[in-house]
């Protein structure tokens, strides 16, 4: 299969996904704030995975996010204090998201035994971007939200031959 195909393949299955969770209410509201999220240093490695350790609301991390890391497209949904990710490739986490200790956090537990995105510190936090940090090797993450179950633009396509 050639690059060009898997990328058309990735997007698809991503906008399936996306416009399920649409459909299923997993798409959260816009605050409309466009301030960082309250930040101090790194994730803290010894928080265990999908603690869910969260005391506060989720607020502004509430909808449905898009990135695409290493050719894989992930898509991260926050509804209430309840957080799933979802990655091309098989890998589905779930856990919590929300306030705790000041910071706005996210602690996954993923089915597949990946520690890629185990516990997550928002870094900031916009009505059309998300940075979080997560702990391990995989660093920062930029994300894109997506609306109404249609993808962001600038995700990859195919090229026309």
């Amino acid at each position: 299969m050639n690059t060009a195909t898997a990328r058309v393949r990735a997007a698809a299955a991503t906008a399936g996904l996306v416009g399920a969770l649409a459909l299923t209410g997993c798409s959260g509201g816009d605050s409309g704030d466009d301030s960082p999220a309250t930040t101090s240093g790194t994730p803290a490695a010894t928080a265990s995975a999908g603690s869910g350790a969260v005391t506060g609301s989720s607020g502004k991390l509430q909808g449905s996010w898009i990135t695409t890391s290493k050719g894989t497209v992930v898509a991260l949904v926050i509804t209430g204090k309840q957080a799933g990710l979802f990655a091309t490739g098989g890998t589905v986490c779930s856990g919590a998201a929300g306030t705790e200790a000041g910071m706005q956090m996210i602690h996954l537990t993923c089915t597949d035994g990946s520690k890629d995105r185990v516990t997550g510190m928002v870094d900031s936090v916009s009505g059309d971007g998300m940075k979080v940090t997560w702990s391990g090797e995989l660093g920062q993450e930029t994300y894109t939200k997506a609306e109404g179950g249609k993808l962001p633009s600038g995700l990859p396509t195919a090229l026309k031959q």
